[in-house]
């Protein structure tokens, strides 16, 4: 299966919806499109909707905790949300929500920026 990225911008929001699998093979193409989004529209926050994300190795973690590293790095907020069971867990696994703020859904997401923007 590919991977299928949505990306929107909110105000100095990126919000990425990703459906299908974050791989080796889909890697680059996820940072590479994350990041020309973020320098394009003078992004601050991330949002990362997972909802429909059926799988995610170690190469997926790494693009999200380099996007994390330069958002933050601009003084910027990483949000993820909508996170099925098997990538939840590789998240915990990984240690990545210590640093990486989860919320339910995007709605939820949005919110919590709001209050920190």
């Amino acid at each position: 299966m590919s991977l299928q990225m949505e990306l929107e911008q909110k105000r100095k929001t990126l919000i990425v919806r990703l459906k299908g699998e974050l791989d080796h093979h889909t890697a680059e193409t996820v940072k590479m499109g994350m990041e020309e989004a973020i320098e394009k529209g003078a992004v601050s926050h991330v949002i990362l909707s997972l909802k429909d994300l059926s799988f995610m190795d170690s190469s997926g973690l790494g693009v999200i905790l380099g996007r994390y590293k330069l958002i933050t790095g601009r003084g910027g907020k990483m949000v993820v949300c909508d996170v099925n069971p098997s990538v939840y867990r590789l998240f915990e696994m990984s240690g990545l929500f210590k640093i990486v703020s989860i919320q339910e859904n995007e709605r939820q997401a949005i919110s919590s920026l709001e209050v920190v923007s």
